[in-house]
């Protein structure tokens, strides 16, 4: 019987952790693009009419295209997972760059950046609707709604604010609240298939790309996922702010990759007293005739510090507003971008490390640069100290 109480305490206890590492392997994958311009401001625009019960509300965003920069993501229906609520994605500053964090499903609003994109979604949890049971009722006070009796009226505060990013300079200044962390923490569903769908179409309309339309899309929301053309497409009314076009090309704007990042991440503490092992670290240039190839062997200690000076895209920013029925973002003015310190860069002081189980043949295989003095005949064996 002990052991039968054992075990299942055992199993408990495996699932219990593998459900907590998913929720954080979730949050280290969020960020998705680092930009070291910011996006334009939110354009301004009217929901089109939801086309049933069910649906709800996905607002428009600009998502990033290496090639060609910034474009427009139209907002639109969805047909929602019963009992979740959309989190909006949004673009965060921080050590010189935006990070994309991608939206997801959930059974609580988390934290969106404070960005106010407008019907419902005002910075701060989302007041454009609510689920009873299997049924979502929708406020008409913020939604454009029709044909749908699940219904009330709630008064939303709507402060006009265009901002399209958290943090920075010209950025929204807001931070999570204790609500918003726990619902980072609790189970996610990642888009729906239909949502990506709707991103990759609106990244092949060259008419959606900010360099084309100055922030003033001709097709700023949808009534349904992917449809771009005909009834229920709504254009813009006006651009968030003036467009500034970037000072730099997508390429050179594009920031180190956040994968390449997360791999860095251990290799970033200051430990002395190992190099850092990155897969992209180039071999240590500065070989003297007391420092050998292989920095692993017991008596050799490197001093070569990992470079730490990695920028993050995860923004610890919150929000505080709420909004009316049209989508708003304020003036962009991007900070100056700290383009100094590319991942291919960051390391290139630290020297490669391999496995040194036996010092003595792993020195015998490596290849011996003419410059050194260990490459000496072994006639004088007293001589050589120098590992």
């Amino acid at each position: 019987m002990k052991i039968h109480r054992s075990v299942r305490w055992l199993v408990f206890a495996v699932m219990m952790l593998s459900l907590s590492t998913t929720s954080t392997s979730f949050a280290q994958i969020a960020v998705g693009v680092s930009v070291r311009i910011a996006p334009p401001a939110l354009p301004v625009y009217t929901q089109p009419v939801c086309p049933g019960p069910g649906h709800m509300w996905t607002p428009g965003y600009w998502a990033w295209n290496d090639d060609a920069g910034y474009y427009w993501v139209p907002g639109t229906w969805v047909e929602a997972p019963v009992g979740l609520l959309w989190t909006p994605g949004y673009w965060g500053w921080s050590d010189g760059a935006y990070g994309w964090h991608r939206g997801y499903w959930g059974p609580h609003i988390g934290f969106y950046g404070g960005v106010n994109y407008g019907f419902g979604y005002g910075g701060v949890g989302f007041a454009g609707g609510e689920w009873r049971g299997r049924s979502f009722y929708y406020n008409r006070s913020v939604t454009n709604i029709t044909h749908v009796t699940n219904v009330y009226n709630k008064t939303v505060i709507v402060n006009e604010n265009h901002v399209a990013f958290n943090g920075g300079e010209g950025g929204v200044a807001a931070r999570p609240t204790h609500e918003e962390e726990r619902a980072e923490h609790e189970h996610h569903r990642e888009p729906l298939a239909a949502q990506t769908r709707h991103e990759h179409m609106a990244g092949k309309d060259k008419q959606n790309f900010a360099s084309e339309n100055h922030g003033r899309p001709a097709i700023a929301a949808t009534a349904k996922p992917g449809v771009f053309k005909g009834r229920g497409v709504v254009a813009a009314k006006s651009a968030g702010a003036p467009y500034k076009a970037p000072g730099m090309s997508p390429k050179q704007a594009r920031g180190p990759s956040p994968a390449a990042k997360h791999a860095s991440a251990p290799a970033n503490a200051n430990n002395k007293s190992k190099p850092a092992n990155h897969p992209s670290t180039p071999s240590n240039k500065n070989t003297t005739s007391s420092n050998k190839a292989n920095t692993n062997h017991p008596s050799n200690v490197s001093n070569n510090k990992a470079n730490t000076n990695h920028p993050t895209n995860v923004s610890n920013n919150t929000a505080k507003n709420v909004h009316p029925n049209e989508t708003h973002a304020a003036k962009t003015s991007a900070p100056p971008s700290n383009s100094s310190h590319p991942a291919a860069q960051q390391h290139q002081s630290a020297p490669k490390s391999s496995p040194a189980l036996k010092p003595v043949a792993q020195h015998q295989n490596q290849p011996k640069p003419a410059s050194q003095p260990q490459s000496a005949p072994k006639a004088a064996p007293k001589q050589g100290k120098g590992r």
